[in-house]
């Protein structure tokens, strides 16, 4: 990917409200089996998102999709809540904002630019927890954990900040990445 090509993608992504991001190799996003069983055994809304586990490929597939990119634009998301319930409403506007960087992207010619949101899909009010009945199925994206990426291993290894949110008092960190090439 040429010089321009990554200016004007970091751009659009600044355009989007995406201000802190680095360009990454794909390849180097850890990924583990742990993170699928996390999702299986630990998530609350396991089985309730058409595009969480299960409704989404296999842990090989998942690390498949990471091997045909050589760019990537890993972002971070920092915010804290005087209201923790308000964490739900700005989960739901940043992934309207990021979904509209990658139809940006897109549009300018990047046909295989593909988003991972940094909060399980929630546009619809409901979710009709399965891919077949999704009612916005061009705007359903996964996020990095439904595609069993180690965020914690990653956002490190790219120089971000990350720990477990004990309580919903202190800055949540959020992440996200579009593939493009």
């Amino acid at each position: 990917m040429r010089k321009a090509d990554l200016e004007r993608i970091g751009k659009i992504a600044r355009n989007h409200g995406i201000e802190d991001f680095k360009w990454v190799d794909p390849k180097q996003i850890a990924t583990g089996h742990w993170v699928r069983a996390k999702c299986i055994f630990g998530c609350p809304r396991y089985g309730l998102k058409a595009c969480c586990p299960p409704e989404v490929p296999s842990v090989a597939e998942c690390r498949g999709l990471f091997k045909e990119f050589h760019k990537g634009v890993f972002f971070h998301l920092p915010k804290k809540f005087e209201d923790p319930q308000m964490r739900f409403a700005w989960s739901r506007e940043v992934n309207k904002k990021v979904l509209a960087f990658e139809r940006e992207v897109f549009l300018e010619g990047f046909h295989k630019a593909f988003i991972f949101t940094p909060a399980p899909c929630n546009i619809c009010g409901e979710c009709k927890s399965n891919k077949r009945e999704c009612r916005n199925p061009s705007l359903a994206r996964p996020t990095l954990e439904a595609y069993c990426v180690d965020v914690f291993t990653t956002a490190r290894k790219f120089g971000y900040p990350i720990e477990v949110l004990k309580n919903y008092d202190r800055e949540t960190n959020r992440y996200g990445l579009l593939l493009v090439e």
